[in-house]
Formats: C-alpha cells, structure tokens, sequence
C-alpha cells in the first residue's frame, strides 16, 4: 500500500495546481496611448555620391570618417579626351581674342583715316573748282570732276566706316563663342571631380581607386558629422493621428534598457505602395553620446496621456467588451485609452471587483 500512497501524493499537487486561476482588481494609474513604429537613423542631409561621368576613378582624396567642407574633392575621374578637348578650347579662344586681333581693327582705323583725308582734301578741289566756275573761270567738265571725285570718297569713307564696324562686330561674336566653348569644356572637364555637396562626414566609401565607375553607381555615403534624423515607418491605419510635435520614446539595441526623447518634425506626404506605410521624420530632444546611421530603432509615439484612470490589464478583457468576475458571470465593459499591456476602463467594473484571467 505505501508505493500506492506515494504515486498519488504528485497527483493530488497537480489537481490542486490546476484548480489555481488568475485574478486581479482594476486599479487606478497612468495610461499612454501611443503608436508603435520602427525605424533607422539617418544623418542630416545623408545622400549617395554619383558620379556624372563615366571613367576609370584616378584618385580617392579623402577616407571613411573624414570630415569635409562643401566644395572639397573626394574623387577625380581619369578622361584624356575632356582635357584635350579643354586644351584645344582654350587654344580656339586665344586665337578669337578681340586683343589678339587688334591689329586688323587698327589697320581699318589707318583706311577710315585715309578715306577721311581724301574726302577732306577732294571736298576742298570740289568748293575751289564751284568757285572757280563761278567767277568763269575753268570748265565745266573740271567741276563735275570734282564733284564725282568728292562723291566717291564720300562713299568709300563711309564703306571704311562700315567695314570697321562689321569686323569688330565679328571679332567680338567670335570671342564670346570661343569664350563660352572655352567655359563649356571647364565645366564638363570639372565633372570629373567630384566634390561634397555639404560640410559633412564620409560615413561610408563604395569604390577604390582603380575602378571603373559610371552614373548609376554610387561612389560614397555622406552626411552631417553631428546632427541625426530618425526616421519611422508607420502604418497606414495609424498614420492619420500623428501630427508634427508629439512626443516619441525611442529604443535601441545600441542602447539596451534605455529611453530616449525625441519630437515628431515631419510627415512625408506619400504613402510607400509597397510596405503601405509613411515615412515620419523625428528629432532626438537629448542624443545619446554615439550615433551611427542606419541603425534599427524602436519607437512609441506619444497620442495622449491619462493619469490617475481606472485601468485593466488587456489580457483579462474578451473582445473589448467583457470581463469575467470571481463567481464566473461575464460583465459588460467600455473601455477608452489603451496601451500594449493595459486599457482604460471608463465603465462596468470599479477597484473593489475581482476579476478572471479568461482561459486560466
């Protein structure tokens, strides 16, 4: 009989165990509402470096971790063709100079000198042989000469006029167009360099010197050294409360067991079909002390906060609506605020009711 006593004796523990139920009592605390988002950490003004050439990368002026200024170099592409075809640029606006062709403009100055002169000289023979002839003097064949004599320098004097004019208007069209040709292939030979377009920190270097590089492929990751953007994704059912200047609570694995506050800046206006969420932009209020981008993060955004309220657990509410007291009926509930452990409960039960963990 005694191993029969002591085979029963575990049974007896496991039926009284199983008899054990949950319960608690609504209890009077603060309760948040909040919506849950995951997301990354960007850099300030982070962006992918591309290259608007095509070439063999010639040198690499800078490192991962170095901090630049706007303007500075941080790839020079090898391309022999753009430089000699800058050098031949530069050579075709030397040679269209207007001050290297002054020559051919002092030379007409020197004819319209001379058909002025000429014209001087032949109006003179002209007014002496009309004089001349008015007193009787001479013939009338000779005035006429002097006429006609007078008319062709007139004429030649002003085409030496126009010819001047022409040419400098030339010489001057030609030396824009040499000159902007000339620009033309500075800033397409300026293309092979590739500078920052911030005062930043290379966070990340995608290519070596050596390699072949084209315009679809990203050259760098750069960014602003100290100032960081969160940046949440959340639900399409959620993103209709969020509104700039709520308070987010962040968490991250680079900081275990740690909070940190940050504020709702912006909300992208556009939906990503794929994931169906939106893009929230947030701002830490305190950073922590190292900040990396693209690391994971958790983050509550703040809706409301209730305090000193009736609360429940969730897990001891059926649907939303019910709960189960201590002599197993099935109470009527309306709740309001909820979290992701506990609701509001605004009526149907008071802190003095015992209630069931359904299911235990």
């Amino acid at each position: 009989m005694k191993p029969i006593l002591i085979l029963c004796i575990p049974l007896l523990i496991l039926a009284g165990c199983k008899e054990t139920v949950e319960s608690t009592s609504p209890r009077k605390e603060n309760i948040t509402e909040s919506v849950y988002a995951s997301g990354t950490l960007k850099s300030k003004n982070q962006y992918q470096v591309f290259s608007t050439v095509n070439g063999l990368l010639a040198r690499v002026w800078v490192d991962e971790g170095d901090t630049v200024k706007r303007g500075s170099p941080l790839f020079t592409i090898l391309n022999e063709a753009s430089k000699l075809t800058r050098e031949n640029a530069q050579l075709a606006a030397d040679l269209a100079d207007i001050r290297t062709n002054q020559g051919k403009l002092d030379e007409l100055k020197l004819n319209i000198n001379l058909a002025r002169s000429r014209l001087q000289n032949d109006s003179l023979l002209m007014v002496r042989q009309q004089d001349l002839w008015a007193q009787n003097l001479g013939s009338k064949v000779e005035v006429e000469r002097a006429q006609l004599n007078f008319q062709n320098s007139k004429t030649a004097y002003a085409a030496a006029q126009l010819r001047y004019t022409d040419e400098k208007r030339r010489l001057d069209i030609m030396s824009k167009q040499a000159q902007k040709n000339l620009q033309i292939t500075q800033s397409n030979e300026s293309d092979f360099t590739v500078t920052s377009n911030i005062n930043g920190k290379i966070y990340s270097m995608l290519k070596e010197q050596g390699e072949m590089v084209n315009t679809q492929t990203a050259l760098a990751i750069i960014g602003d050294a100290s100032d960081f953007i969160i940046e949440l994704q959340v639900d399409e059912y959620d993103i209709t409360v969020i509104r700039p200047g709520q308070q987010v609570k962040i968490s991250m694995d680079s900081y275990k067991g740690q909070v940190f506050d940050a504020m709702i800046t912006k909300i992208n206006p556009i939906l990503n079909e794929r994931t169906k969420t939106a893009t929230v932009e947030a701002v830490f209020v305190n950073p922590p002390p190292a900040l990396y981008p693209n690391l994971s993060l958790e983050a509550n955004i703040i809706l409301q906060v209730k305090e000193n309220v009736l609360t429940l657990p969730r897990q001891y509410i059926l649907n939303d609506q019910f709960v189960i007291n201590k002599a197993g009926d099935t109470l009527t509930i309306k709740t309001g605020v909820k979290d992701y452990l506990k609701a509001e409960i605004l009526e149907g039960v008071s802190e003095q009711d015992l209630l069931i963990r359904p299911g235990s």
